[in-house]
């Protein structure tokens, strides 16, 4: 009678998990049936939905790369370390997933914009400017996803028996060398988890980046753009080809992070 209750349960479970997954899928799959062939064609090869694809995929990448450059030291700092004011850093971490995306590039502005505290000095001392440039697709991009490089990647870190650094302390390890040796290639499933969340964070972004730099277009706002220029079945047909690109990135990135991993076992 128990056996049977349990598989009643797991059924429910899984209807319950079928009818998510159907939303996920149920809008994509409409999306790719309703596509006309000769209007698909037009758009990838037009240049303008070409670059801004590229763009999208591109600094995201950088994005991304920024966010583990600076966002794995922080993770580790929090995984390890107990402090006054923890807790507040931890929820400033997280603060830009609470941040209304439209909000967050105004914000970006007072800082980046112009005459924005940082965009002053770096168009007075290199001649660089944040909005309507690369730079400020990154910027945006980076101020929206940086939470999943830092989370993902503390996780990893908190993992690691701390017992496998004091041993390799004692041996004579300096503490970067035990990061080096030791926790970070322990933690590397939780960096790479992380690394990949954040650069698909970041390829979606629309809010923050179409307040900071219409132009270059990102592929969002590329969709965006036609749609209103023309219409929902060329929009449409845009949107697919960045779909496509996105689910092959997705993949591919996966693959790389953890296909070495799958194959020497679990680290």
């Amino acid at each position: 009678m128990k056996f049977k209750r349990v598989n009643a349960m797991y059924y429910i479970f899984s209807l319950m998990g079928g009818l998510l997954i159907l939303f996920i899928l149920l809008p994509i799959l409409r999306s790719f049936l309703a596509q006309t062939p000769s209007i698909l064609i037009k758009e990838a090869t037009d240049k303008g939905v070409q670059e801004a694809i590229f763009n999208s995929v591109f600094l995201a990448v950088v994005s991304a790369t920024i966010a583990a450059l600076f966002g794995v030291p922080l993770a580790y700092i929090l995984a390890r370390k107990k402090f006054f004011g923890k807790s507040f850093i931890e929820s400033i971490v997280d603060l830009p997933l609470a941040i209304p995306h439209t909000v967050a590039g105004i914000l970006l502005l007072f800082v980046f914009g112009r005459y924005g505290m940082v965009g002053v000095l770096f168009e007075r001392f290199f001649s660089l400017r944040f909005v309507g440039t690369k730079l400020g697709i990154i910027v945006a991009m980076l101020f929206v996803s940086l939470p999943f490089m830092v989370n993902y990647a503390r996780e990893g870190f908190e993992m690691v028996d701390v017992r496998l650094e004091q041993v390799a302390s004692t041996l004579g390890a300096t503490p970067f060398e035990v990061f080096r040796r030791v926790s970070l290639p322990l933690a590397i499933r939780g960096v790479l988890t992380g690394w990949v969340l954040t650069w698909a964070r970041a390829i979606s972004e629309f809010g923050a980046v179409i307040i900071l730099a219409y132009h270059p277009m990102t592929a969002p706002i590329k969709v965006y753009d036609v749609f209103t220029q023309l219409d929902l079945k060329h929009s449409s047909a845009v949107a697919v080809l960045f779909l496509v690109i996105c689910l092959a990135g997705f993949v591919i990135f996966r693959f790389l992070a953890f296909g070495g991993i799958g194959k020497s076992g679990k680290r």
